[in-house]
């Protein structure tokens, strides 16, 4: 996953039962900015500021280090963009310190800041007015520490902020700019004593193990949760899509609407063929007359005869009264042929004079019936290949295909496969009656790194799979069948680069999965001894020091 692709809501979590909120599977507490700010100012009252601005310095610098060190250890695939500079100013968002309206990075040479940053409604700022007035001094502290121990972890080197303008003071806004702490000479001497940083990486190292080994006795709270919004509009329209690839498909069949031309959509089995005629329907100027599908691949030829063309009454046993055909039902709209490439020989030769036409007879009857009717057909056959072995007509395949409307496979657009996950869950949620409302990160990069043979049809079964297993508001990899939980990684250029690393947590821990937990057999299959099999587990915290 890249970090185009996070949204934040699927990295934090909280049961609404239980009380518990987490972050990246670390545990969170909310606090409001009016209670922060007043606590802030009795404590200035009492202790003086001082006193009090080094303890919040050590403390947000803590938090950022902390930040930057679970995002290294939980979204590794994000980690080169952090260094890139990517996360932080989302980061600094979702944890509320203000809007982010000018993030600018260089390389740190000369006398260029390495990180200049522009805030907007800073709440340190907002509350300092509020509570106190006016200041002298810059009064984002807990902001400016926060940004010093998350690049200084990312960098891997130390890194501190200067705030040189204020709304407190009365600027327009709130700028921090960041450099590497010899290149501030005596400019930062001022600023280090609220800085105590020589065992900043040891405490949060031990408090790392802590946490990890909690994870396991807290592993029933599934993590990272999201609360998310549906993506999916409530409409006829094809599901959401944001790959570049599928934009050009969608582009086209908004073309595809303003035109009556026959169209053949073409793709593999799932990828949502009927849907994508219904789009280019609801947007066609006959929009307001029916649209109707048969799936010609499911009937029978004397059922499809009767189907598609209507039958007269005594035509055959049981044709107790008449009965209209889909041709004149959909009247004026449209007429839907899915698996078209399955119809008989002796079908293709009446679909081939109803297109040429224009009419049709019922079954039973000799008086030819005018049609007004737009006719999209769908194949998941190659028919070119079909026309060639003498499968399929080459003149109606050339009457069903005026345009050729081509879907790719799921995998080969990745950039869907989440929002297409989230549009599907809020759907099923609903349906199922269940308060699921998103992915753990683990999860979603097996939705990403799963091959999706069957597309949607087979990611949409997969969900409502998850959301049957699931027993509290998210879904984790453990809810996920067996092979989607168990795919190895894919590297895309939209998924990133892992490191090896990485990869080999997930192949043993989808291994000891495999394995039913059985620890012994796990090293078996993986050809390690068990004594290297134990010490891998307590490095991933699945065990207890």
């Amino acid at each position: 996953m890249k970090t185009s692709q996070l949204d934040f809501r699927e990295l934090l979590s909280f049961n609404p039962q239980g009380g518990v909120i987490r972050f990246l599977g670390q545990r969170a507490y909310l606090v409001d900015a009016t209670a922060q700010g007043l606590q802030r100012k009795e404590f200035i009252d009492a202790f003086g500021p001082e006193m009090v601005r080094t303890i919040v310095t050590r403390s947000a610098y803590a938090h950022g280090w902390r930040v930057a060190d679970t995002v290294k250890t939980e979204l590794p695939e994000v980690w080169a963009e952090a260094k890139e500079g990517k996360l932080g100013p989302m980061l600094c968002a979702l944890y509320g310190f203000g809007e982010i309206v000018s993030s600018r990075r260089t390389d740190g040479l000369g006398d260029e800041p390495l990180v200049e940053t522009v805030l907007k409604d800073s709440f340190e700022a907002e509350q300092h007015l509020m509570l106190a007035g006016g200041s002298d001094e810059a009064v984002c502290w807990r902001y400016t520490a926060f940004a010093s121990g998350y690049v200084s972890r990312v960098q891997g080197r130390e890194v501190y902020f200067i705030e040189d303008s204020c709304r407190a003071k009365g600027d327009d806004y709130c700028r921090i700019k960041g450099r590497y702490l010899e290149q501030w000479g005596d400019e930062i001497k001022p600023y280090l004593p609220y800085y105590q940083t020589k065992n900043v990486e040891s405490i949060c190292a031990e408090l790392r193990r802590k946490l990890q080994a909690t994870e396991k006795r807290l592993k029933h709270y599934q993590r990272d949760m999201a609360f998310l919004h549906n993506e999916c509009e409530e409409s006829n329209c094809y599901p959401v899509s944001r790959s570049s690839v599928m934009q050009k498909v969608l582009d086209f069949a908004r073309l595809l609407a303003e035109v009556d031309s026959s169209v053949l959509i073409t793709g593999e089995s799932g990828v949502g063929k009927e849907r994508m005629a219904l789009q280019i329907h609801s947007r066609s100027p006959r929009s307001g007359k029916p649209f109707l599908a048969v799936n010609c691949g499911a009937l029978t030829e004397t059922l499809l005869d009767s189907e598609l063309f209507g039958h007269a009454r005594g035509a055959f046993t049981g044709a107790d009264r008449d009965r209209i055909g889909l041709f004149e039902a959909a009247a004026g709209g449209t007429l839907f042929l899915d698996e078209v490439g399955e119809v008989s020989p002796s079908m293709q030769v009446k679909l081939l004079r109803a297109l040429q036409e224009r009419e049709i007879r019922r079954v039973g009857e000799s008086q030819p019936r005018k049609i007004d009717v737009r006719i999209i057909s769908a194949t998941n056959r190659n028919l070119q290949d079909a026309v060639a072995n003498g499968g399929f007509r080459q003149d109606l395949f050339y009457r069903l295909k005026v345009i050729e409307l081509h879907i790719p496979p799921l995998r080969e657009r990745t950039e869907d496969i989440l929002p297409l996950a989230r549009c599907i869950l809020n759907a099923l949620a609903k349906v199922m009656g269940k308060n699921v409302t998103g992915f753990s990160h683990q999860a979603a990069d097996n939705l990403l790194c799963y091959e999706w043979p069957g597309n949607i049809r087979e990611l949409q079964n997969a969900i409502e799979y998850a959301l049957v297993l699931c027993r509290s508001n998210q879904i984790d990899a453990e809810d996920l069948p067996a092979e989607v939980r168990n795919s190895l990684f894919r590297p895309t250029a939209v998924s990133g680069i892992r490191s090896l690393e990485a990869i080999e947590r997930d192949y043993i821990l989808s291994v000891l999965a495999v394995q039913g937990n059985n620890k012994a057999r796990t090293a078996e299959k993986l050809e390690i001894s068990l004594a290297t099999l134990y010490r891998k587990l307590r490095e991933y915290g699945m065990m207890d020091r």
